[in-house]
Protein backbone atom coordinates (compact mmCIF):
# COMPACT_ATOMS: atom_id res chain seq x y z
CA UNK A 1 0.00 0.00 0.00
CA UNK A 2 2.78 2.43 0.91
CA UNK A 3 4.62 1.68 -2.33
CA UNK A 4 1.46 2.31 -4.31
CA UNK A 5 0.75 5.64 -2.62
CA UNK A 6 4.38 6.68 -3.07
CA UNK A 7 4.09 6.00 -6.80
CA UNK A 8 1.13 8.37 -6.93
CA UNK A 9 3.37 11.26 -5.99
CA UNK A 10 6.11 10.30 -8.41
CA UNK A 11 4.35 12.04 -11.24
CA UNK A 12 5.68 13.11 -14.62
CA UNK A 13 6.99 16.63 -14.98
CA UNK A 14 5.49 19.48 -16.94
CA UNK A 15 6.94 20.38 -20.31
CA UNK A 16 8.89 23.21 -18.71
CA UNK A 17 10.48 20.68 -16.26
CA UNK A 18 8.73 22.24 -13.28
CA UNK A 19 7.80 19.56 -10.72
CA UNK A 20 4.12 18.90 -10.08
CA UNK A 21 4.51 17.47 -6.62
CA UNK A 22 3.18 20.30 -4.43
CA UNK A 23 -0.19 20.61 -6.23
CA UNK A 24 -0.53 16.86 -6.61
CA UNK A 25 0.43 16.20 -3.00
CA UNK A 26 -2.08 18.75 -1.77
CA UNK A 27 -4.90 17.41 -3.97
CA UNK A 28 -4.27 13.80 -2.94
CA UNK A 29 -3.91 14.72 0.73
CA UNK A 30 -7.13 16.76 0.53
CA UNK A 31 -9.00 13.76 -0.90
CA UNK A 32 -7.65 11.59 1.93
CA UNK A 33 -8.72 14.22 4.49
CA UNK A 34 -12.14 14.37 2.86
CA UNK A 35 -12.36 10.56 3.19
CA UNK A 36 -11.57 10.73 6.90
CA UNK A 37 -14.23 13.42 7.36
CA UNK A 38 -16.90 11.87 5.12
CA UNK A 39 -18.70 10.14 7.99
CA UNK A 40 -19.06 13.49 9.83
CA UNK A 41 -16.50 12.60 12.48
CA UNK A 42 -12.77 12.95 12.43
CA UNK A 43 -11.81 9.61 13.87
CA UNK A 44 -8.32 9.63 15.38
CA UNK A 45 -7.58 6.19 13.94
CA UNK A 46 -8.40 7.37 10.41
CA UNK A 47 -6.34 10.53 10.83
CA UNK A 48 -3.40 8.49 12.13
CA UNK A 49 -3.67 6.14 9.14
CA UNK A 50 -3.81 9.13 6.79
CA UNK A 51 -0.73 10.67 8.40
CA UNK A 52 1.11 7.35 8.35
CA UNK A 53 0.39 6.89 4.63
CA UNK A 54 1.62 10.40 3.84
CA UNK A 55 4.69 10.16 6.07
CA UNK A 56 5.83 6.80 4.75
CA UNK A 57 4.97 7.29 1.10
CA UNK A 58 6.43 10.79 0.83
CA UNK A 59 9.30 10.25 3.27
CA UNK A 60 8.31 13.34 5.22
CA UNK A 61 9.02 14.27 8.81
CA UNK A 62 6.01 14.41 11.10
CA UNK A 63 5.96 18.22 11.14
CA UNK A 64 5.91 18.24 7.32
CA UNK A 65 3.01 15.77 7.32
CA UNK A 66 1.18 17.91 9.87
CA UNK A 67 1.66 21.00 7.67
CA UNK A 68 0.47 19.10 4.57
CA UNK A 69 -2.62 17.83 6.40
CA UNK A 70 -3.35 21.33 7.70
CA UNK A 71 -3.06 22.74 4.16
CA UNK A 72 -5.21 19.89 2.85
CA UNK A 73 -7.90 20.63 5.44
CA UNK A 74 -7.90 24.28 4.38
CA UNK A 75 -8.10 23.22 0.73
CA UNK A 76 -11.09 20.98 1.49
CA UNK A 77 -12.84 23.84 3.28
CA UNK A 78 -12.24 26.18 0.31
CA UNK A 79 -13.24 23.68 -2.38
CA UNK A 80 -16.71 24.05 -3.81
CA UNK A 81 -16.72 20.57 -5.33
CA UNK A 82 -14.66 17.42 -5.70
CA UNK A 83 -14.01 18.42 -9.29
CA UNK A 84 -11.43 20.99 -8.18
CA UNK A 85 -9.39 18.27 -6.52
CA UNK A 86 -9.93 15.50 -9.04
CA UNK A 87 -8.99 17.80 -11.93
CA UNK A 88 -5.44 17.97 -10.58
CA UNK A 89 -5.40 14.17 -10.34
CA UNK A 90 -6.76 13.78 -13.88
CA UNK A 91 -4.33 16.31 -15.32
CA UNK A 92 -1.22 14.74 -13.83
CA UNK A 93 -1.78 11.09 -12.95
CA UNK A 94 -1.76 7.87 -14.90
CA UNK A 95 -4.53 5.30 -14.59
CA UNK A 96 -2.34 3.28 -12.22
CA UNK A 97 -1.71 6.30 -10.01
CA UNK A 98 -5.44 6.97 -9.84
CA UNK A 99 -5.98 3.39 -8.67
CA UNK A 100 -3.37 3.93 -6.00
CA UNK A 101 -5.21 7.00 -4.76
CA UNK A 102 -8.49 5.07 -4.61
CA UNK A 103 -6.70 2.31 -2.68
CA UNK A 104 -5.33 4.86 -0.21
CA UNK A 105 -8.81 6.33 0.24
CA UNK A 106 -10.16 2.86 1.03
CA UNK A 107 -7.32 2.33 3.53
CA UNK A 108 -8.30 5.52 5.36
CA UNK A 109 -12.01 4.65 5.25
CA UNK A 110 -11.43 1.16 6.69
CA UNK A 111 -8.88 2.29 9.30
CA UNK A 112 -11.47 2.53 12.07
CA UNK A 113 -13.03 -0.80 11.18
CA UNK A 114 -16.31 0.82 10.21
CA UNK A 115 -17.08 1.80 6.63
CA UNK A 116 -19.83 4.38 6.45
CA UNK A 117 -22.09 4.82 3.46
CA UNK A 118 -20.78 8.39 3.17
CA UNK A 119 -17.17 7.23 2.89
CA UNK A 120 -18.14 4.67 0.29
CA UNK A 121 -20.13 7.27 -1.65
CA UNK A 122 -17.24 9.74 -1.61
CA UNK A 123 -14.77 7.16 -2.88
CA UNK A 124 -17.24 6.14 -5.60
CA UNK A 125 -17.57 9.79 -6.67
CA UNK A 126 -13.80 10.25 -6.81
CA UNK A 127 -13.44 7.01 -8.77
CA UNK A 128 -16.05 8.23 -11.25
CA UNK A 129 -14.49 11.68 -11.57
CA UNK A 130 -11.05 10.17 -12.15
CA UNK A 131 -12.35 7.60 -14.65
CA UNK A 132 -11.46 4.57 -12.56
CA UNK A 133 -13.43 1.59 -13.89
CA UNK A 134 -16.00 0.13 -11.51
CA UNK A 135 -14.27 -3.27 -11.44
CA UNK A 136 -11.03 -1.62 -10.32
CA UNK A 137 -12.91 0.41 -7.71
CA UNK A 138 -14.35 -2.85 -6.31
CA UNK A 139 -10.97 -4.60 -6.40
CA UNK A 140 -9.41 -1.75 -4.44
CA UNK A 141 -12.21 -1.96 -1.90
CA UNK A 142 -11.81 -5.71 -1.47
CA UNK A 143 -8.03 -5.42 -1.14
CA UNK A 144 -8.33 -2.73 1.55
CA UNK A 145 -10.90 -4.74 3.53
CA UNK A 146 -9.14 -8.04 3.37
Amino acid sequence: MIRMLKALFESPQRENSEPLKPDLRLAAAALLVETARADFSEDEIELNRLSQLLKTSLKLEQDEVDALVLNARERVEEATSLYELTKVINDHCSADQKLQLISAMWAVAYADGDLSKYEEHLIRQVADLTYVPHADYINCKLAANG
